[in-house]
């Protein structure tokens, strides 16, 4: 729940009332819909009757912040990456979706919808028609609309009692304590101008330090006065009590920090400081004085930077989008983000074959939602650029789960853009590693060939080996381990050349699945145990994982199970460090196998309980390579021989329904 309850300002106050009469609402209503102005105190309503929800009332509470959104061909996928979903299927996002929940009971937030209410509503009817046991809690400035919708109208805090507790609770956070009754007096007035909005009150509050209560009521007075001639009729009385303290905190900023301010809103998530200081550093604003002017915008409570990231509240970050326009620099700041995630991506793959592996990994994942507004803006500016990020970024999403956002965005370049063999060859490889994962073999294929010619064309040795791992993972999952290891082996007797050697690992491992499908057991291991020490030796775990995979899968063939269940442990911490779902999930099955090999039968069926958990995230059933079916079967049918059907089924059921992270803490844990 911290994640989005950290998301208001200020404590919660004055509010209890209304998320007992919500959480009873949402009992007998399965769409309600917070309505209200910006900054006053949806998002903070709506993260705790979440809360309270899930203390029993709902199996689940899943939370889709939808502000970050700008692409609407993405609107499903990040709803179903919100509830857990990491979809490796090719279905719709949104049939997927449905499936994962089923008949589960589930309490889904969309939060901030106002941008995307026609999306929003399509999506909420068909959850609500195919999902009986789903209520959905949305906060929004305006309505969705339809027949099942019950609106509640968030309304500011009553100025003179649950106000002035939380202006007097601002003001003690900056230090400033009510000097006599008069100050008090004086505060409610200010409030009172304030009309009751969270957020004007908070921002209000920060100014304390630097200018009297008693001061900053007459200012109030008058900046209001002012204001209302001419937003007469233009909008509603509280939009424009906001506006004016919003800009009232903009004026009482130095210029530095309005102009810091105003670049910051082009960030879609919360930024690292470096990510700040390399797109928001320049002119004016440099980089020895950004320091200073963001202390200050914190100190005005218009930013928090928590964990080295800067959080901004979206009525914050709109004010600031709208003074950029206004600066002329909104293409500016908007080009240098997109170059900035750009080259955080060409680093990522860098270093993808050694030590900073797991950082490119962590990076990438942290900065998804820049990473799709920086492809949305080169698409714009610089497509062939914008092909190129997306062939470096391909790989890393599909294996952290993000297939649907890699296909979207490679599919649509690759048909828009004509651009150097090079770069075309490296985004069809992408695609087709992404075409594989959900199961299309006859498109990956296709796109194997195509990004071996591209590769040829272009003379790299490097991607032909990568368009061959492509072709040779194909022939894998259908199932014709001589046909992959005769593509592995033609790809490695090439002399691929320099900046290969991820490529040639990839290719390599290939080989090693080949020689275990095909029954070179002893020939395998070799192998398999070489490119493990080579991974080590690097800091590498992508590669590594699969090693161990396959080291396990050996033993589990050589009657090895105590060696098979170690090598399953390490392929699990190696994929838990890259956080790669799917891999955890092969990494469980065959952990399970390993343990009903030693007689565990009730821990095994546990494994099989939580990896049966994971599989259905990734959005299809049990997948690997095809040989892995009889195996698991195997495995099964010994594990609950060794443990008797009702303890087996006890905890299978445990394993399937609590959270798998458990089982995998207690199977890391055994034989310590």
């Amino acid at each position: 729940m911290q994640s989005w309850m950290q998301r208001g300002t200020g404590p919660f106050l004055g509010r209890g009332d209304e998320v007992v009469d919500l959480l009873a609402v949402l009992a007998d209503h399965r769409l309600v819909t917070l309505v209200g102005v910006g900054g006053v105190g949806k998002t903070r309503l709506a993260g705790r009757v979440a809360e309270e929800a899930s203390a029993g009332m709902f199996e689940t509470v899943y939370w889709a912040p939808l502000w970050q959104l700008s692409d609407l061909a993405l609107f499903s996928a990040v709803v179903a990456d919100a509830c857990g979903l990491a979809d490796h299927s090719a279905r719709d996002p949104l049939d997927a979706l449905c499936a994962w929940i089923g008949a589960r009971r589930v309490l889904l937030v969309l939060d901030s919808c106002e941008h995307l209410v026609a999306s929003c509503a399509a999506l909420v009817a068909e959850l609500l028609a195919r999902c009986p046991g789903v209520a959905v809690l949305a906060t929004s400035r305006q309505r969705l609309g339809g027949p099942e919708e019950r609106v509640h109208r968030v309304e500011p805090l009553d100025p003179d009692t649950d106000g002035l507790a939380l202006f007097t609770a601002g003001a003690t956070a900056v230090g400033v304590r009510w000097d006599g009754p008069r100050d008090v007096v004086v505060a409610v007035e200010i409030c009172r101008r304030l009309e009751g909005i969270p957020l004007a009150l908070c921002l209000a509050a920060a100014q304390l330090p630097r200018q009297p209560v008693r001061v900053m009521a007459r200012a109030l007075r008058e900046r209001l006065a002012l204001a209302a001639p001419e937003d007469a009729g233009v909008r509603p009385e509280r939009h424009r009590t906001l506006r004016t303290a919003i800009g009232w905190s903009h004026e009482l900023c130095e210029p530095v920090e309005r102009l810091l301010w105003a670049r910051l809103s082009v960030f879609r998530a919360e930024p690292t400081l470096a990510a700040v200081e390399r797109v928001c550093a320049g002119g004016p604003l440099t980089a020895g004085a950004l320091p200073d002017a963001l202390a200050g915008l914190e100190r005005k409570s218009l930013v928090s930077v928590v964990g080295g990231r800067v959080r901004m509240l979206d009525t914050v970050r709109e004010y600031g989008e709208m003074w950029l326009g206004q600066l002329g620099e909104s293409d500016s700041v908007a080009d240098r983000h997109a170059r900035y995630f750009g080259e955080l991506v060409a680093r990522a793959e860098a270093g993808w074959w050694g030590p900073g592996q797991a950082a490119g990994y962590a990076t990438v994942a942290a900065s998804h939602a820049d990473l799709c507004a920086a492809m949305e803006r080169l698409l714009l500016v610089d497509p062939e650029d914008a092909l190129r990020v997306a062939g470096a970024l391909g790989f890393f999403w599909a294996c952290c789960g993000r297939l649907h956002e890699a296909g979207h965005f490679l599919g649509e370049l690759l048909r828009l853009v004509d651009a150097p063999h090079e770069v075309r060859a490296k985004a069809l490889w992408a695609l087709g590693v992404v075409r594989s994962l959900q199961g299309d073999y006859e498109g990956a294929a296709r796109l194997g060939r195509e990004a071996r010619a591209a590769a040829l064309a272009a003379g790299s040795g490097a991607l032909v080996a990568d368009a061959g791992y492509l072709q040779g993972l194909v022939m894998l999952l259908r199932g014709r381990p001589l046909a992959a290891l005769h593509i592995a082996d033609r790809e490695l007797a090439a002399a691929a050349g320099p900046g290969s050697e991820a490529a040639l690992a990839r290719c390599r491992l290939v080989r090693v699945f080949g020689l275990t499908g095909s029954g070179h057991l002893d020939q395998a291991r070799a192998e398999a145990e070489a490119l493990r020490i080579r991974s080590v030796a690097i800091g590498e775990h992508w590669t590594r994982s699969y090693t161990e995979y396959q080291l396990a899968l050996i033993a589990l063939y050589e009657d090895r199970p105590d060696a098979a269940a170690g090598h399953a442990r390490a392929m699990i911490r190696e994929k838990r460090t890259i956080g790669d779902a799917f891999g955890i999930a092969l990494g469980l099955d065959i952990m399970a196998a390993a343990l009903a090999a030693r007689g565990d039968g009730e821990i095994s069926a546990q494994a099989f309980g939580a990896g049966q958990s994971l599989w259905e995230t990734v959005g299809h059933p049990q997948r690997g390579t095809p040989e892995l079916a009889s195996l698991r079967a195997r495995s099964q049918a010994s594990a609950r021989q060794a443990a008797g059907d009702f303890a087996y089924d006890k905890a299978y059921t445990w394993g399937r329904l609590t959270d798998p992270g458990a089982t995998v803490e207690t199977v890391l844990d055994l034989d310590r």
